[in-house]
């Protein structure tokens, strides 16, 4: 027989000389028909068990991650909550978008005293699977940095059927994690600049519209869709400036999160060895802060509380600028506000509250309230000479304590500043 057919390695021909043994013995029918099926079924459960372990090791080498089949789950889910649009009926929705920014775009521009780039130019209505899909790219970066940098510690060793099996376990839980993340923020978010922080090469950014959720909303507010529509569309415009007309803001903030990401894979490094007992004996020794500060080391500390301090600051300028500049052409402004804070700061219950604290929405809404502030306290103590240094780069962005206290980081930033300044 040529090499390769019919032979099924070393279980293979183990099988053979039992058969071989088998025709040499003198037995009963009975018992021998015993015996040979025996030796088929060691022979199909060898070629099982060898075809099981390859397929194993093919999927557990693959990644952390299946990304096809997490966006898979999250597409499918999405399409089943309540609100969702025809394709056809959220690309019509365009227009009014296009009219929108060119209603926003000039009133931004004259409020901030700078053109804004290119970005109105890049804007679309999606839908929920759409903008999961598009966030998926922030997700498979993110884990490409970490399998990455644990390389060797994530694969299984070549051969080994239990750690094909636990690897394989591992990639379909955190799989059905991500698929979880998208689908719960896909049905929330209403808007988003777009921008990737962490990719390799620094790609323009985009604004998503998400329709179905903007939709949504304005009826559970019970205000005009398409005045809702533009007070979200300036939100993220607004955003879109804070990044786009100041070139140090994004890699500020993307130096900041590849070495916390660093310091997160050391950490995953010393668990790995020392287990979950050092997870919590580090709990249980660290300061007074939130669960996720108390893990931290005191450097990855220091980067968060920068990293959120940018976001505050992000947020709040966002919300700030979208009063003063939709009382212009927004008649209810005011109404859209009370409405919308209203419905940021009611808790979230039961399952939906638990997943919103792990993933840091109260966090977030936090950002929005303490940094609107901090803008307005500039406002006040230095007026729009003051507003316009905020963005001067990373010296003048504020401390902790400077948030809490607008007047001193006037002080700092801009010096005394007189009625004239105002």
């Amino acid at each position: 027989m040529p090499p390769g057919e019919g032979d099924f390695g070393p279980v293979g021909r183990r099988a053979r000389d039992l058969a071989g043994e088998l025709s040499r013995r003198r037995i009963d029918p009975a018992r021998d028909r015993t015996w040979q099926l025996g030796v088929v079924v060691g022979a199909v459960a060898g070629m099982g068990a060898a075809y099981l372990n390859r397929q194993v090791q093919r999927s557990a080498r693959a990644g952390l991650v299946d990304w096809a089949r997490a966006e898979q789950i999250a597409v499918v889910r999405l399409g089943r909550v309540a609100g969702s649009l025809p394709t056809r009926e959220i690309r019509d929705a365009a227009a009014a978008y296009d009219e929108a920014m060119r209603r926003i775009v000039p009133a931004l521009e004259a409020e901030l005293g700078s053109p804004l780039p290119g970005v109105v130019e890049r804007h679309s209505a999606v839908s929920r699977a759409e903008w999961a899909s598009a966030n998926l790219v922030v997700f498979r970066q993110l884990f490409a940095h970490l399998e990455a940098a644990l390389g060797d510690r994530l694969r299984p060793h070549e051969g080994n059927l239990a750690e094909g099996l636990v690897a394989l376990a591992n990639r379909t839980v955190t799989t059905q994690q991500i698929a979880l993340v998208l689908t719960y923020l896909g049905t929330r978010v209403l808007g988003q600049y777009d921008v990737a922080l962490l990719s390799a090469e620094v790609r323009p950014g985009q604004l998503l519209f998400v329709e179905e959720n903007i939709r949504s909303t304005a009826q559970s507010l019970r205000v005009p869709l398409d005045d809702f529509r533009t007070w979200v569309a300036l939100h993220e415009t607004t955003h879109a400036f804070e990044f786009e007309a100041h070139p140090w803001l994004r890699p500020y903030l993307a130096e900041r999160m590849e070495r916390q990401l660093a310091g997160f894979v050391d950490q995953a490094r010393v668990l790995s060895v020392e287990g979950l007992g050092r997870l919590a004996r580090t709990w249980r020794h660290r300061g007074t802060g939130g669960l996720l500060e108390s893990l931290l080391e005191p450097e990855q500390r220091r980067l968060f509380r920068e990293t959120q301090t940018v976001m505050s600051l992000l947020e709040g300028f966002g919300d700030w600028v979208m009063d003063r500049v939709g009382a212009s052409f927004l008649p209810d402004v005011r109404l859209l506000r009370e409405r919308f804070e209203e419905r940021r700061g009611q808790p979230r219950r039961g399952f939906d509250g638990i997943i919103a604290r792990l993933m840091g929405m109260d966090l977030k809404l936090a950002q929005y309230r303490r940094g609107e502030r901090f803008v307005a306290g500039v406002a006040e103590a230095g007026g729009p000479a003051a507003v316009a240094h905020l963005w001067d780069g990373p010296a003048s962005l504020p401390t902790e304590a400077e948030l809490a206290d607008p007047g001193a980081w006037v002080l700092r930033v801009v010096g005394p500043v007189g009625d004239s300044g105002r």
